[in-house]
Parts: C-alpha cells; sequence; structure tokens
C-alpha cells in the first residue's frame, strides 16, 4: 500500500462533543423502553410456528439492538475518542478495559486505531485488540501488515479503500470480512479519514472499526422470515385458488332455476346457491345436486365434507359423482348412503360427512329420502312450514357397518321443498336454525319461483355472517 501520499484537500476532523447529545441520548433511551415494551408484547402474542409471528418478533429483537446500539454510540461522541496507547498495557490491564467498556448487544465492540505514514507507528485502542482478536501486548499492525487479518476475497476492497483515502482524500466507508486468529469469520464496518499536515501530505489515517457480525445475523434473520411469511401467503393462496379450482369443476354448475320434467312435462322446479365462506375461514366441502333418473324419479341431495385440502374438494367430487351413479342404478336413499359411508371409509383418507338424499316419484309424488346425521328437509305449504321427521343417520365415514333408516312423505302441487347444509345458518345450530328458516314461510308462499326462494334464504342468511360456507337447494313442485 502506498506509505507517504498526498491529496489535494484537507480531510474532515472526528466530530467534536455537543451539549445536544444528551438530550439524543435520553431520546433514545425513552424510545428504547417503548421498543423493550413492544417486543414483549409480540413474543407473548405470537404464535412460534406463525411465519408472520417470526418475522414480527425478528424485527422487533433488531429495532431494540440497534437502539441499544445508538446509545452507545451517543454515549461515545459524548465522552470523546478514546486515547491511542502508546505502548501496551498488558493483557490482563486491556482485559478489563474491554470488560468494563459499554458495547450494544449487536455491537460487539467499536475501536479506534491511527496510522502514523512518517514513522510507520500504529496505535489501536483496547477494543479494536479484541475485534481482531489479537493479543494487546502484541504491536499493532502497519497499514501493509493490515490486509493480513482480512478475508483473501475481500483484500481487494480493503486495499482500493485505503489507496483511496491516502491518494485522494476520500473516507473510507465499507464492510469487510476478518479472519480472527481461532479461525472464526466476523463481518466488520470500517471508516476512517486521513489527516494532513501543514504541507498538504498525507501525515496519518485514523479509522473507527465497528463489529456488525450480530447485527448482520440479525438482519438476515428478519430477510429470511419475511421470505418465509411470503411464501405461506403464497402457498395459502395457491392453495385457495387449487380449492377453488377443483370446486368450481365440480358438477353441477347450473346456480339458478332448472325445470326437471318427466316425459315432457315438469314435475320440479329447482333452484340451488352456495354461499361462499367468510374470508381467512378457508374452504369446506358442502356440494347439492339434482338430477331426473332414467326411470323419470328425480335425485334431490345436499352434504358437506370435512378433511384436508385440496383433497377435500377431490373427495367431494368422488363422493357427487358416486351419489349420481347410485342414484341412475336405482339405489334407494337409504342403501345409497350405505354404500357412501363404505366408501369414504375406503379412500384412506380421514373424512367426515353429512348427506340428506332424496328421491321422488312423479307417478305418486312420494319422496323417499335418508339422511346422514343432516338437518331433515323442510316442506313448505300453504304458507307454512315443518321439518319432515327425520329417520336415523349416523355421519358418513363413521364406521363401515353404518346401517341408515328410510323415511316417506306425500307432495303435492305447489309444495316447497327445501334442503340446506348445517352451515347455512352459523350459531344457530338444531332447533333454533330451523325455526329460522320455516319463519320465512309466508315469504316463499308469493314468491313465484324456485329462484326467488333462495334468493330470499341467502338474503336471510347470507349476510356475511357465514362462518363456513353453505349450501341450500329449494325444489317445488308444480305437476
Amino acid at each position: 500500500m502506498p506509505s507517504h501520499p498526498s491529496a489535494d484537500r484537507s480531510a474532515d476532523q472526528p466530530p467534536g462533543r455537543g451539549g445536544s447529545v444528551d438530550a439524543l441520548i435520553t431520546q433514545t433511551r425513552r424510545l428504547r423502553g417503548q421498543m423493550d415494551a413492544v417486543r414483549r408484547e409480540t413474543e407473548t402474542q405470537s404464535d412460534t410456528a406463525d411465519p408472520r409471528g417470526r418475522w414480527e418478533r425478528a424485527l422487533c429483537e433488531l429495532a431494540s439492538h440497534q437502539l441499544r446500539d445508538l446509545d452507545v454510540h451517543l454515549a461515545q461522541l459524548r465522552n470523546g475518542p478514546p486515547p491511542l496507547p502508546t505502548a501496551p498495557a498488558g493483557p490482563a490491564a486491556a482485559t478489563a478495559e474491554r470488560s468494563a467498556a459499554p458495547r450494544g448487544a449487536l455491537l460487539g465492540a467499536v475501536g479506534s486505531a491511527e496510522w502514523n505514514l512518517l514513522t510507520d507507528e500504529a496505535g489501536w485502542s483496547d477494543e479494536f485488540y479484541e475485534i481482531l482478536g489479537r493479543d494487546p501486548a502484541t504491536p499493532a499492525l502497519t497499514l501493509d501488515e493490515l490486509p493480513s487479518v482480512v478475508l483473501e476475497e475481500d483484500r481487494p476492497l480493503l486495499t482500493a479503500m485505503v489507496t483511496g483515502c491516502l491518494v485522494d482524500a476520500r473516507p473510507i466507508d465499507g464492510e469487510l470480512r476478518i479472519v480472527r486468529p481461532d479461525g472464526a469469520v466476523r463481518t466488520v464496518h470500517l471508516m476512517g479519514e486521513p489527516v494532513l499536515d501543514a504541507d498538504g501530505s498525507t501525515a496519518s489515517m485514523w479509522a473507527v472499526l465497528r463489529d456488525v457480525s450480530a447485527l448482520r445475523h440479525s438482519e438476515s434473520a428478519v430477510r429470511e422470515s419475511r421470505e418465509a411469511l411470503r411464501h405461506h401467503r403464497h402457498g395459502a393462496g395457491a392453495e385457495q385458488r387449487l380449492d377453488r379450482a377443483l370446486r368450481d369443476g365440480v358438477p353441477p354448475a347450473w346456480r339458478g332455476c332448472r325445470p326437471l320434467a318427466r316425459r315432457g312435462r315438469p314435475a320440479f322446479e329447482c333452484a340451488a346457491h352456495h354461499l361462499p365462506a367468510a374470508p381467512g375461514s378457508g374452504i369446506g366441502g358442502d356440494w347439492y345436486d339434482a338430477l331426473e333418473l332414467p326411470d323419470g324419479d328425480t335425485l334431490l341431495a345436499v352434504g358437506g365434507l370435512t378433511g384436508h385440502r385440496p383433497a377435500l374438494a377431490a373427495d367431494m367430487a368422488m363422493l357427487l359423482g358416486a351419489v349420481r351413479g347410485m342414484a341412475m342404478a336405482g339405489a334407494a336413499p337409504d342403501r345409497l348412503l350405505a354404500w357412501l359411508n363404505q366408501l369414504l371409509d375406503t379412500t384412506g383418507r380421514p373424512a367426515l360427512g353429512s348427506a340428506v338424499c332424496c328421491r321422488y316419484r312423479p307417478a305418486t309424488r312420494t319422496l323417499l329420502w335418508a339422511r346422514a346425521a343432516h338437518p331433515a328437509p323442510l316442506l313448505f305449504r300453504d304458507a307454512t312450514g315443518r321439518a319432515l321427521d327425520a329417520p336415523d343417520g349416523v355421519p358418513l365415514g363413521a364406521g363401515p357397518d353404518a346401517a341408515y333408516g328410510q323415511a316417506e312423505a306425500t307432495l303435492a302441487v305447489g309444495d316447497l321443498l327445501l334442503l340446506h347444509t348445517d352451515a347455512l345458518l352459523p350459531g344457530h345450530g338444531g332447533a333454533p336454525a330451523a325455526d329460522r328458516l320455516l319463519g320465512l314461510a309466508p315469504r316463499f308462499a308469493t314468491a313465484r319461483t324456485a329462484r326467488d326462494c333462495v334468493r330470499t334464504v341467502v338474503e336471510e342468511c347470507g349476510t356475511g355472517e357465514c362462518a363456513q360456507e353453505g349450501c341450500v337447494l329449494v325444489a317445488r313442485v308444480v305437476s
């Protein structure tokens, strides 16, 4: 490195003390107290497994440590630079002095040094020795020897900074990695200025060295936590989009009115609606179907499925396909539910379901139905409503040998049948939920279509209070 270059301008000298520093120290310590309170609250409330919680804790920890570092810097500014020793004071005295020196948790140490370019002498503070991991009893390294403690990849940067400082009077300001005698690699921040004599020649150079290893580690923890949070959110969004795509691919595609005919004559007018879940509550497995069967009967079904996404949507599609296939093969509702139960039991994925399946025979206006732990259909006639008497039925997937009862009801032209899922009325389980829907009977009596009836249900039950998704199916006998 160059030893005696000259510069074209005088370098700024280290800043002096000022009375305003004490006020800054007071403000910093007050802010530290507030920040520590926020950090303790974050540690108490945040979930250790939540990426957002880890990110918040890392940011609070970093901010708290940086305020401690600022406190130390301000105290050093108030007290002035430490005197540079002319001779080593011995290992024991240096160790005691280093232990007494204040420093922030992320600071490690802040040391100062000066190199006399005219005599090739160097003076380091005890903290400078500590950062480099060297014994204060040994002579300080000259500028030519200093690169020996710097990681080989960073030596060109050190050379460029020192040369620019001594030749062009540019301030030194950069980060390097040093290798301590024990092999540990530390990241340090080096700042320095040239000091010119009366003739404009560079007489010496002073520098301040700060150990920023812990600071960079904390900043890296913040970045990693933020990236983990970003991936977590992206993954959750992708999973939700996949769920919705699978859900949208599950039949039936119709949402409005749908006439179900028997030999050209309408037997049922059907309408259905799917109420989306509240934001952040995930996607459930509620489903519905209405289908004219080959023998002229009509299938009406509503159900719900629990499980883990995205397998939930796939299981729902499988279950609905099975319902259609078995109904078209002529299975009665009780036998259909028993086979569905066995099907869920053989999937190998833990899942429970509820369902109500109805088979309507237009020739006799007879409704055969069975349920699996599901609300009974509601029958509305002459501006009044009632729940059909429910047969026994355990949840789907509860056991391979479950049996299901079957009930029968006779319908009349103009009757309205309403099937719904439990989640349609959150917080109103059991009889109160049915009573709330039955209270809509006068409005159903004046509705012109099944779709109008569904719209009434949505206005009553789908105004943002649903914690889960739900669905409703309305079928009106027209012949």
